[in-house]
C-alpha cells in the first residue's frame, strides 16, 4: 500500500441519519481512511444531536464550511409530525439542507452519474444533464391563508416613508378560497445567476435558463433580466471564449428541448422547477442514488452531498440485524467531489487524482456486474451479482488499489 495522501487544509464533514449514516462510516473504513490521512472538522448532523443543539450545529457546519471552502454531508432527516413523535423532539426542526443553503447564499448543482448497463429511459440521452436549482423563496418562504366566502384579497408594498400601493389579488365573493404569497431578492437572484454562470465555464457547458415571464410579467420577468444583464455586463466575453452559449427560453419550451436533447448541458430553474425537475430527470437517468449533488456559493465555496435521503426502511432491517444492499454510490461521489475540490483549492495533485480513481472504480465495480439491488433492478447488464452494502464497498477498494498503482 502506497504512503497515505497528506491534506493541507481540512474539509467540513456533516454526519447524518439512518442507514445513510452507517454507510458513511463503512465508505471511510474501507475507502478513505486506507488512502487518505483525513483532515475534517466534524459536525454531527444526525436529528438527535441537533435537537440537543437547538439546531445551532446546522448553523455552524455552514459557518465553518464558508470559513474552509469545501464541506462534504451525509444525507438528513427532515422531520415532520411523525418523526417529531419517534425521536421524542423539541419541535418541528427545519430542513438543514435549507438551512445551509441559506447561510452560503448558495445554487444546487444535480448531476446524473452515467453507467453501461442502465440506459436512460430517453434514449437520446447521451450526455449527462445538470439541474442548477435556485435555492431561496418561491413556495420554499411562502406566506398562506384561507379566504372565506365574502373576503377579498390583496398586496400591500409599504415603502420607507409608510406610502402603500395596493394590488387586488382576488374578492371571494362567491366561495372560499386560498391565497399564496411568494418573495423572491434581486441580491439571491443575481447570486443565482453568478453560480450558474460560473459553473457553466467551470464545466464548460452550455447553460440554459427558463421561467414563465409571458405570464408572470413581473415575477418571472425579473428573473429573466437579471439574469441577462449580468450575462451581458459579465459573462458573455468568458462564454464566447469558452465556445459555451446562454440561452434563455420559457419553461415549457425547455422542457420539450430537454426531452429531444442528447443531454450535456446545464439546466438552471427557479426553485420548485428546480425540486420537480431534478427528481425526474434523477429517475430518468437511473435513480436518486446515481445523481451528484453540490452547493455552489457565489464565492466560490462548495458543499458535496448525496441527492437522496436517508434510507429509513433499510436503516429498520440494519437495527433488526439484517444485512442491508443499499446503494453507497451517490454518498462516495459526495465525498470523491469534496477531496477533488479540496485538492484543487489546495494544489495537492494526488488528492485530485485520488478522487478521480475512486468514482471510475465505483463504475467499474458496476459495470462488472456487481451492485446492490436497487441497481440490478435497473440493470440491463446479462452478468450481475447482488451483494450486501459491505461487500459492494470492499469490491470498490480492491478496484481501487489497481488503479492506485497502475
Amino acid at each position: 500500500m502506497a504512503e497515505k495522501i497528506i491534506m493541507k487544509t481540512p474539509l467540513v464533514e456533516m454526519d447524518g441519519d439512518e442507514m445513510t449514516r452507517i454507510i458513511w462510516k463503512m465508505i471511510k473504513d474501507i475507502l478513505i481512511y486506507p488512502y487518505i490521512d483525513l483532515k475534517s472538522e466534524y459536525y454531527d448532523l444526525g436529528l438527535e444531536h441537533r435537537n440537543a443543539t437547538k439546531d445551532q450545529v446546522t448553523i455552524d457546519s455552514a459557518e465553518a464550511t464558508k470559513r474552509l471552502g469545501v464541506a462534504v454531508k451525509c444525507a438528513t432527516i427532515t422531520p415532520n409530525a411523525a418523526r417529531v413523535k419517534e425521536y421524542n423532539l423539541d419541535e418541528m426542526w427545519k430542513s438543514p439542507n435549507g438551512t445551509i443553503r441559506a447561510i452560503l447564499d448558495g445554487t444546487v448543482f444535480r448531476k446524473p452519474i452515467l453507467v453501461n448497463g442502465i440506459t436512460p429511459y430517453i434514449p437520446t440521452w447521451t450526455k449527462p444533464i445538470t439541474i442548477a436549482r435556485h435555492a431561496y423563496g418561491d413556495i420554499y418562504k411562502n406566506t398562506e391563508l384561507k379566504a372565506e366566502k365574502g373576503s377579498k384579497a390583496e398586496i400591500v408594498i409599504t415603502d420607507k416613508d409608510g406610502k402603500e400601493t395596493r394590488a387586488l389579488i382576488h374578492d371571494f365573493k362567491n366561495s372560499d378560497g386560498i391565497v399564496q404569497g411568494v418573495h423572491n431578492l434581486d441580491s439571491s437572484i443575481g447570486s443565482f445567476a453568478r453560480a450558474c454562470f460560473n459553473y457553466a465555464l467551470d464545466a464548460k457547458e452550455d447553460l440554459w435558463f427558463a421561467s414563465k415571464d409571458t405570464i408572470s410579467k413581473t415575477y418571472d420577468h425579473r428573473f429573466k433580466d437579471i439574469f441577462a444583464e449580468i450575462y451581458e455586463r459579465e459573462y458573455k466575453a468568458k462564454f464566447e471564449e469558452a465556445g459555451i452559449e446562454y440561452f434563455y427560453t420559457l419553461i415549457d419550451d425547455v422542457v420539450a428541448r430537454v426531452i429531444r436533447s442528447e443531454g450535456g448541458f446545464i439546466w438552471a430553474c427557479k426553485n420548485y422547477d428546480g425540486d420537480v425537475m431534478s427528481d425526474m430527470l434523477a429517475t430518468a437517468f437511473g435513480s436518486l442514488g446515481l445523481m451528484t449533488s453540490v452547493l455552489v456559493s457565489p464565492d466560490g465555496v462548495y458543499e458535496y452531498e448525496a441527492a437522496h435521503g436517508t434510507v429509513t426502511r433499510h436503516y429498520y432491517n440494519y437495527l433488526k440485524g439484517e444485512k442491508t444492499s443499499t446503494n453507497p454510490i451517490a454518498t462516495i461521489f459526495a465525498w470523491s467531489g469534496a477531496l477533488r475540490k479540496r485538492g484543487e483549492l489546495d494544489g495537492i495533485a494526488e488528492l485530485c487524482s485520488f478522487a478521480d480513481k475512486l468514482e471510475k472504480a465505483s463504475v467499474q465495480t458496476m459495470e462488472d456486474g456487481i451492485m446492490d439491488k436497487n441497481l440490478a433492478a435497473m440493470s440491463k447488464l446479462p452478468e450481475k451479482r447482488v451483494v450486501d452494502t459491505e461487500t459492494f464497498l470492499k469490491e470498490i477498494a480492491v478496484r481501487l488499489d489497481v488503479l492506485i498503482t497502475e
